[in-house]
C-alpha cells in the first residue's frame, strides 16, 4: 500500500527544493481544492504541476491560456454531427482529475470565468446540460507576476477566493540550484515521475484527514483570525466564510499528512499565509505603509493561540 511518504519521496527526487510546496499541493488534492502557482518565468511552475500530476494515476489535461482561448475551449462544446444529424456533446479539458491552467492570467476575464463553476461546484454546464466532473478534481493554475507582464488580466477576487492556496515560488537556494545543475545539466528533459498513487489512495487519505480531531477552541482561534482581517484598518478586503472553512480543512489535512490525528494552532499557522494572503486586499492607506505579509503577521501576533486546543 502506497504511503504519503512514498508519494512525497517520488516528487522530491524529481523536483529539488520544493518539499513544502508539494505538501500544500497534496493537501489541496485531498480537499479537492485548487492551487495557484506564481513566480517569474523559468522557476519550474509548470514542471512542478506536471510532476505532481504524473505521480497520480488519474486523468491529467493541460490548457495553455492565451488571449484567444475561448470558454468553450475549456468547458466543452455541443456541435452538430452531419452523419447522425444530431447535436453531440464534446466535453472539454476541464473534465479530468487534474487540470493544469498554464499562465491563467493571459486569458481574458470571460475565459477565466469559465472555470468558476467547475472550481466551486465540481461540475460544468454546456448549453444547458450539466456534467459532473471526475473525483477527485483539482485545478493547478500558474501565472507570472502581474506587475512584470504586459497583456495579462489579473484574476478577480471572486476567482482568487476559489483557490485553496496561492504559492509564491521563490528562487532555490545556492545548494539546491547547484544540485539542479548537476542533476539536469546534461539532460534538461530528464525530469521523470512514476505514478505511485491512484484515486482510491486519495479517497482514503481524504477520509483520514476529515476525521482529524479539532478542538472547539481551535475553531474559535481560526474565526478570531478571520474576523480580525475584516476589522483591520489597513485591509479593504478581509477573509470570507469560505476562507475560514478552507483554513480549517487545510489545517486538518496538514495534521494528517504530518502523521497526527489532531490539529494544533501550529498547523493553522503553517497553512495560514498560502491560504489567506491571496484573499486579502490592502486599503489605499495600507498600500502606502504595509504589505499583506506584515498585516497578517500583526493579526497572528494579536490573537492569542489556545493553549489546550488538542482533542
Amino acid at each position: 500500500m502506497t504511503t504519503i511518504q512514498n508519494f512525497k519521496d517520488e516528487l522530491n527526487q524529481a523536483i529539488i527544493g520544493r518539499e513544502k510546496e508539494f505538501d500544500f499541493m497534496l493537501i489541496a488534492l485531498l480537499q479537492q481544492g485548487h492551487v495557484l502557482l506564481e513566480s517569474v518565468p523559468g522557476s519550474g511552475k509548470t514542471m512542478m504541476a506536471k510532476s505532481f500530476a504524473s505521480a497520480f494515476q488519474g486523468d491529467f489535461k493541460r490548457v495553455q491560456f492565451t488571449p484567444d482561448v475561448l470558454p468553450s475551449d475549456v468547458t466543452g462544446i455541443r456541435y452538430f454531427n452531419p452523419q447522425s444529424q444530431e447535436f453531440v456533446l464534446k466535453a472539454g479539458p476541464v473534465s479530468t482529475n487534474i487540470l493544469l491552467a498554464d499562465e491563467i492570467n493571459r486569458a481574458t476575464p470571460r475565459t477565466q470565468s469559465s472555470l468558476l463553476e467547475s472550481m466551486e461546484e465540481k461540475q460544468v454546464t454546456i448549453d444547458g446540460e450539466t456534467l459532473k466532473l471526475p473525483t477527485p478534481f483539482m485545478v493547478i493554475a500558474t501565472q507570472n507576476p502581474i506587475e512584470s507582464q504586459q497583456g495579462t488580466f489579473p484574476l478577480p477576487a471572486a476567482q482568487l477566493d476559489r483557490f485553496l492556496f496561492k504559492l509564491n515560488i521563490g528562487y532555490p537556494s545556492f545548494e539546491e540550484e547547484h544540485l539542479i545543475l548537476q542533476q539536469y545539466g546534461k539532460n534538461p528533459g530528464a525530469v521523470t515521475t512514476s505514478s505511485v498513487i491512484d484515486p482510491e489512495d486519495v479517497a482514503r487519505w481524504a477520509k483520514g484527514a476529515s476525521e482529524v480531531s479539532v478542538h472547539v477552541d481551535l475553531e474559535r482561534y481560526i474565526l478570531k483570525i478571520v474576523r480580525a482581517t475584516r476589522e483591520h484598518p489597513y485591509l479593504e478586503l478581509g477573509l470570507s466564510s469560505r476562507a475560514a472553512l478552507a483554513i480549517l480543512q487545510a489545517a486538518k489535512s496538514y495534521a494528517y499528512i504530518s502523521g497526527r490525528s489532531f490539529a494544533t494552532p501550529d498547523d493553522v499557522k503553517e497553512i495560514l499565509a498560502p491560504a489567506a494572503l491571496h484573499r486579502m486586499e490592502l486599503s489605499t492607506e495600507g498600500m502606502l505603509t504595509k504589505n499583506l505579509e506584515d498585516v497578517l503577521k500583526e493579526i497572528i501576533d494579536s490573537v492569542p493561540a489556545p493553549l489546550e486546543a488538542i482533542v
